[in-house]
């Protein structure tokens, strides 16, 4: 089941689908084998492994592996800065998707308390008529009998 609630069909290839070999990511990425299995043993990019516990490169793990290169070798971060980045990217990701929902949920609890409101108010009597203290009123009531035609 996909995290929306929708199940996902199981030969659909996404960005997280582990389908290259460490040799394809290799040379996807620019970078030597032996480079992706130290960042592998780092921890810097972490890919999917076969039943015979080998390594299985996604789009979104080759992606990374370009950013690490990029970062380490334009920018001039040191490995472990790199792995506390992209530590920090996941959690401001986590936390993006976890105001997502509480954004989501924070709707639907106004919709509903709107719809709860509205019954409320379709509930009134109509035949009631807000009162009115006299003592706070400026203005003056006479009240006069009608007059019958027998007096």
């Amino acid at each position: 089941m996909e995290r929306d609630g929708r199940r996902r069909n199981p030969y659909q290839l996404t960005d997280e689908t582990p389908v290259y070999v460490i040799s394809v990511a290799a040379q996807l990425s620019g970078l030597h084998p032996q480079t992706l299995r130290q960042y592998d043993r780092l921890g810097l990019v972490s890919p999917d492994r076969t039943a015979g516990r080998g390594r299985r490169y996604s789009a979104r793990d080759i992606e990374l592996l370009r950013a690490v290169q990029q970062l380490s070798q334009e920018e001039g971060i040191n490995l472990a800065g790199i792995k506390r980045i992209i530590e920090l990217e996941n959690q401001v990701a986590a936390l993006q998707s976890r105001v997502a929902e509480l954004s989501a949920a924070l709707d639907g609890a106004a919709a509903a308390m709107q719809q709860r409101e509205a019954a409320v108010h379709a509930s009134y009597r109509r035949d009631l008529v807000p009162y009115q203290d006299v003592q706070q009123a400026s203005a003056l009531v006479v009240w006069r009998p009608k007059r019958t035609s027998e007096q």
